[in-house]
């Protein structure tokens, strides 16, 4: 029995290794623009001892306390750069891949375990096969790593014993323990606010109900789910007392019911390019790419809808995974921010789908045994496929620099390397040419991002500011820096030499540069850029 178990062991943990060094692959073939290399500039600052980033200001959601310690341990290993901001995105996906199935193969034996597997890695890989959701899901910090938080409350749910003991010991870690892990969450992303804590509180609250009992486990977990928020306002507050990062307000607030039959269509359309369902150029295999995703959405649906039907039933566990799912999607839907690209704000919904699925589609234990070998051969193969296809994509570029088919970017690469063979140690420009030079370069050469608009007070003519987004107030300081080059992009006149010549004046020297123009100056910059706006 103990040899059984640890070649089983064994056998998952070499399955997780290549599963994780898939995923690598895949993320290195894909882009980090300067939201990803903020992020990475963020753990660099929180390795080096800045634990409550002094001076950083951060956008709506600042994933303080879960991708920036993966990526700070990947660059403390790598060092600052690609390579180590590659290493961390794919293994942030890879444990949500790794929750969903430990989710996934609970209460199932043998080979079952083997084919809910599969099927949960085939969901979960059937978006990679498309670019716009790829690099939303495995190549920089977003709200898809969110949904490891929510799994992981789920998974300790299903710790719990279904009919709890007055005063048994077994269980009563979990829910304080959840009650921790969802604080966490929401120090880093609202999203677990919104999402995570509701679903856990209400099905706790439905449980407690329907059981007619005034204690048990399902009130401790409730409890821990209300006291999670007054625990993540109370550190938050104790951190900016002390002198921590600020951040933008989440976008809140409800759109009119007369908006949300058209909102449906949004969350739709959303749905179908989480999975991978929408075809297009950008989609590996073409329609049958986007066919295997409509296929997965389709098993998704279906294993929400017999959950659903089997509420009861369910264990603790499942009924989270569909209470996630369900007010994942109302929220979003009732909101005032349903964009049709705003796939990454509903991403909780795939790993919790592919849970669904691969608990409705495979049976928790087969009669036969060339039946389960045979389920078992046929889920893996159709589940490594478009893993396979996936990571064979060329490469975009070296590493940084936008996604195929955007038009609106291009690789920072050329302007990076021409900045460090002539010292450039420091200057400004747009935000989208700036951060990531700094990431692609290994901090040798620092970029920092300017904003150009109107003179305040109705004075005429244009000024720059430091953009309050994703960005360290102590970086303009001209007592600690020198900024005296600046970044033009020669395809959009608002950061063009003309703008720069208006409010620094003439510069002493001017380099073409691919798509961008470099300016020098002989002063600091810095002196002259505006506060905070």
């Amino acid at each position: 029995m103990r040899a059984r178990r640890w070649r089983g062991v064994f056998g998952w943990t070499c399955a997780g290794i290549a599963l994780y060094a898939i995923y690598l692959q895949i993320s290195l073939g894909g882009r980090i623009d300067s939201d990803g290399a903020n992020s990475a500039l963020q753990a660099w600052d929180l390795i080096h001892g800045h634990l409550l980033l002094h001076g950083w200001i951060f956008g709506d959601a600042t994933y303080y306390s879960f991708e920036l310690p993966v990526n700070g341990v990947a660059q403390a290993i790598f060092g600052l750069g690609p390579l180590a901001a590659h290493v961390a995105s794919a293994f942030v996906y890879f444990v949500v891949v790794a929750l969903s199935v430990a989710l996934a193969v609970s209460g199932s034996r043998g080979p079952a375990r083997l084919a809910r597997a599969a099927v949960t890695v085939l969901v979960l890989a059937a978006p990679l096969l498309t670019t716009s959701t790829l690099s939303t899901l495995i190549e920089e910090p977003d709200h898809p790593g969110t949904s490891a938080f929510m799994l992981a409350c789920a998974l300790l749910l299903s710790l719990l014993p279904d009919l709890p003991q007055p005063g048994a010991a077994r269980g009563r870690w979990v829910p304080p323990a959840i009650g921790v892990i969802l604080a966490a969450g929401q120090l880093g992303d609202a999203t677990v606010t919104y999402v995570a804590l509701p679903a856990i509180a209400l099905t706790g609250a439905f449980r407690l109900l329907s059981g007619r009992r005034t204690w048990s486990a399902d009130a401790a977990v409730l409890l821990a789910a209300v006291a999670s928020l007054p625990l993540e306002i109370a550190i938050r507050a104790l951190m900016t007392r002390l002198g921590g990062y600020q951040m933008v307000a989440p976008p809140a607030g409800f759109a009119s019911p007369v908006r949300w039959p058209g909102h449906a269509l949004v969350v739709w359309l959303n749905l179908r390019h989480l999975f991978g369902a929408v075809p297009g150029p950008g989609v590996a295999l073409g329609a049958a790419g986007a066919a295997l995703g409509l296929a997965c959405l389709l098993a998704a649906i279906a294993g929400l809808a017999k959950a659903a039907c089997t509420w009861r039933r369910s264990t603790r566990a499942e009924q989270v995974v569909v209470a996630i799912i369900l007010v994942n999607l109302a929220v979003y839907l009732m909101s005032r921010v349903p964009l049709s690209d705003g796939a990454r704000e509903i991403a909780a919904v795939l790993p919790c789908g592919a849970v669904l699925a691969a608990r409705a589609l495979v049976p928790a234990q087969f009669t036969g045994r060339v039946a389960a070998r045979a389920a078992v051969a046929a889920c893996g193969l159709v589940a490594v496929f478009p893993l396979a296809v996936a990571a064979a994509r060329p490469h975009v570029g070296p590493a940084t620099g936008p996604a195929p088919y955007d038009q609106e970017h291009t690789q920072t690469a050329p302007l990076t390397a021409w900045l460090e063979r002539h010292k450039v140690t420091y200057g400004i420009g747009s935000y989208w040419d700036s951060s990531v030079v700094t990431l692609q370069s290994g901090g040798r050469v620092a970029i920092r991002t300017v904003d150009i608009g109107p003179k305040p007070h109705h004075r005429a003519g244009l000024h720059a500011y430091v953009r309050g987004w994703e960005m360290n107030t102590l970086w303009y300081s001209p007592v600690r820096h020198d900024a005296r080059w600046a970044i033009a992009d020669v395809r959009h006149s608002r950061y063009s030499v003309h703008t720069y010549e208006s409010i620094f004046g003439r510069p002493q020297a001017l380099y073409r540069v691919g798509s961008w123009i470099v300016l020098e100056y002989r002063a600091n910059l810095l002196g002259e850029i505006g506060p905070v706006a």
